[in-house]
């Protein structure tokens, strides 16, 4: 897989839009992202497979991938005869990216790293390979999982530094494709004021806290809207050498892909084409 997708990809909640009247919209963006060289399509919200088939059906060798489908949310068996289909029809296209979602979000959330092994063995038991899924993986235990019954992790909101660390759990072997925001903007004060409004709903939310706690920040980075510190280390802002920098570091601390996503002032459904043309410019 890691040949497949590459080094760089897209990560996008507008990507996996069900509105009929954009399919047109979002066919032309996949091809021109497969264009532009990006290996991956990350499909951002609680996405599956019938959110990815258009993009694959729209594009060439693009791989697509959900990030994240959401286990409370899809039954194991109905994901794996989804994957058995999309599998049969474009061989390599796609990969089921799966997450545990978020207590204050999900009804009934109890004990997500047993609901994450009971549907792996529910998958297993449908004949889903384990080479066609990734998880949403920030602790150490679902790290563990990640290297064990599945191709890797896509961890989301995460730093250099987490990535270290999680390539050391994972070992050499298996699939680290870190998600990381990209801010466009070199004036300080817009950047992180854009990267703050993107930020505010994680900052609600316990898994990502958490996460930001082990990496060594402290409360007080956390309370408000963040601190400049913890923007500065989620978010790649500035000229396109210092963006190109921050990108590299995720390599350098052993990601074998990066999903790439936009943060600017437009909706988070909305297709920032512009920017991921200037995205692409600046990695060759």
């Amino acid at each position: 897989m890691k040949e497949i997708i590459g080094r760089y990809g897209i990560w996008s909640v507008g990507l996996r839009s069900e509105d009929p009247a954009r399919r047109g919209e979002l066919a032309e963006a996949a091809a021109e992202l497969e264009e532009l060289g990006f290996g991956a399509l990350w499909l951002g919200g609680n996405s599956s497979a019938a959110n990815a088939l258009p993009l694959v059906e729209a594009t060439s060798k693009i791989v697509v991938g959900t990030s994240i489908q959401s286990i409370w949310q899809h039954e194991a068996a109905d994901s794996a005869a989804r994957l058995a289909e999309l599998e049969a029809a474009h061989p390599g296209r796609f990969v089921l990216g799966l997450g545990v979602s978020h207590g204050p979000r999900v009804e009934g959330y109890r004990r997500p790293y047993a609901a994450m092994v009971g549907y792996l063995d529910e998958l297993d038991e449908a004949g889903a390979p384990a080479d066609s899924r990734m998880l949403a993986a920030l602790g150490p235990r679902m790290l563990e999982l990640s290297r064990d019954r599945a191709a890797g992790a896509i961890p989301y909101l995460v730093t250099p530094e987490h990535t270290a660390q999680a390539r050391e759990t994972l070992g050499e072997g298996p699939v680290l494709a870190p998600e990381f925001k990209v801010v466009l903007e070199t004036d300080p004060t817009r950047a992180r004021a854009l990267a703050r409004t993107a930020l505010a709903p994680y900052l609600a939310l316990p898994n990502y806290t958490n996460s930001f706690l082990r990496l060594g920040f402290s409360e007080d980075d956390l309370t408000g809207d963040g601190s400049d510190r913890l923007i500065d280390a989620l978010f790649a802002w500035g000229d396109e050498t210092r963006v190109r920098e921050r990108i590299d570091a995720f390599h350098q601390a052993g990601a074998d892909h990066v999903a790439l996503q936009i943060v600017d002032e437009a909706p988070r459904n909305t297709l920032p084409r512009q920017s991921w043309q200037r995205l692409a410019s600046l990695l060759t």
